[in-house]
């Protein structure tokens, strides 16, 4: 995981990424991807496919968990990613009600905000549990023995509150 922040007028926002690699067999799989304490606005978050995924990837969302309790960021329908390419995304557009979006790098593609003037990707607040260890984490089903590919996970962020952080 690499954290960095983001200088200039925006000097509060910093960006953290992280790889994951898929390799769940015929089975629904919840991969770590950031540790989060204290309270953080994200304001935007997405994937970028690194190495070929799967061919059956499917259901794929991201959610808050604590161990004990999870809260969905996006949709827990998911997002389909079969044999999507290295350079293919999936980003959050959308309230939490809204499965991630995937973009496929097997041709051009445009994906824009409803409405002129909205954010191109949606932005959120987490507050982690001061009690457990909280992590946002990527959940995905599989038919594959076993699945295969490598997502990087980005976050544009800055904290909220004194103990904010996401790694």
């Amino acid at each position: 995981m690499a954290y960095a922040p983001i200088v200039g007028a925006d000097s509060r926002k910093r960006h953290a990424a992280a790889d994951i690699t898929l390799s769940a067999s015929n089975t629904t799989a919840s991969v770590d991807v950031f540790t989060l304490t204290g309270s953080v606005l994200i304001h935007a978050i997405w994937a970028e496919v690194t190495t070929l995924i799967g061919a059956n990837h499917t259901a794929g969302f991201i959610r808050l968990d604590d161990g004990s309790a999870q809260v969905v960021i996006t949709a827990a329908s998911g997002v389909t990613i079969s044999a999507f390419e290295a350079g293919s995304l999936m980003v959050k557009e959308g309230l939490a009600a809204t499965a991630l979006t995937g973009l496929q790098a097997d041709q051009i593609r445009l994906s824009e905000p409803a409405a002129a003037g909205d954010p191109a990707l949606q932005a959120c607040i987490v507050t982690a549990d001061a009690a457990a260890t909280s992590n946002i984490e990527y959940r995905y089903s599989t038919t594959d023995t076993p699945t295969t590919g490598v997502l990087r996970w980005h976050a544009i962020w800055e904290p909220l509150s004194d103990d904010g952080d996401l790694s």
